[in-house]
């Protein structure tokens, strides 16, 4: 993976180019986000082990029947994952980030699938292990995530890139509920940074080694350079995919990219992964936008 020094340069110069490109296009950037809902429903849920494949997951959230039998649970995990997606986005500009918003999206999450802990915190003797990392004890949840959000904020002046993978890794970390953190924590990722004017993230499903690693780091050393790269990865292929939209780009498959620039495919799929090249996975399928002439 490329070095978070690479992002850290990058990021501010296609956030800038975005809000160039962005002027009277704010209902395209409704649409693309609005279709990127099953992505977003798909990817955070194969992480936490779903057995929904991407087109399944468009078919329950279009509630068309599928060819195998779906147990209520995931079915429940995909709406109801939806539902907060679609929520965040329509609040996440306008609301800051608190306690009591972080219950009511697990609320939202949890519902009709384990309504009994939904909206609230771990409590008494409810603990929970992640591998060999036991979370936080109960008593602590609510003191520590005051602590994390306090100085996500205080460092404001701090590259985002790392002040949200410090506030990932530290959400996680604590394990404030009994289900729904992984979820829950990439939720709230997208909140911050919808909430300061950047793009949202999609950490994928094809990721999850990188993404487990990052966690192991920061919980044995407290590290967050893992971390600090899967986003960066993200927040790159986010603006690229919406600025080849933006500049009316056309957008071609990698494929047709490597034979077009007279590369390898392989050649351009590293490129691609290191985010060397405006490349974006759209429907877990690589491609990139050229120029029309």
């Amino acid at each position: 993976m490329p070095k978070t020094s690479l992002f850290l340069n990058v990021i501010p110069k296609l956030r800038q180019r975005y809000y160039q490109a962005l002027s009277g296009k704010e209902s395209l950037i409704k649409l693309i986000g609005e279709a990127e809902v099953p992505e977003q429903v798909y990817n955070s849920n194969a992480i936490e082990n779903s057995t929904l494949t991407l087109e399944e997951t468009e078919k329950i959230l279009l509630q068309i029947e599928l060819d195998r039998y779906i147990s209520e649970r995931e079915i429940f995990e995909a709406r109801n994952l939806a539902r907060v997606v679609t929520y965040l986005e329509k609040t996440a500009t306008t609301q800051s980030l608190t306690m009591e918003t972080m219950l009511l999206l697990h609320r939202m999450l949890l519902a009709n699938i384990r309504d009994e802990v939904a909206g609230r915190w771990r409590a008494n003797n409810e603990f929970v292990r992640v591998g060999r990392h036991i979370g936080a004890h109960p008593k602590d949840i609510a003191p520590l995530l005051e602590d994390i959000l306090m100085e996500y904020h205080a460092f404001s002046s701090t590259n985002i890139i790392k002040r949200i993978a410090k506030f990932h890794l530290a959400f996680e970390h604590i394990h404030p509920f009994i289900d729904g953190n992984g979820r829950i924590g990439r939720v709230l990722t997208n909140y911050l940074l919808l909430r300061e004017g950047y793009v949202p993230i999609n950490i994928k499903f094809v990721d999850r080694a990188h993404y487990y690693d990052a966690f192991r780091q920061f919980d044995s050393n407290g590290e967050t350079a893992i971390m600090e790269r899967i986003v960066g990865l993200a927040l790159s292929q986010s603006y690229h995919k919406r600025l080849a939209y933006l500049e009316d780009k056309k957008i071609i498959s990698l494929q047709e990219y490597a034979q077009l620039s007279h590369q390898s495919y392989s050649n351009a799929l590293n490129k691609a992964n290191r985010q060397t090249i405006e490349a974006f996975l759209e429907k877990n399928r690589w491609c990139i936008g050229v120029d029309r002439s």
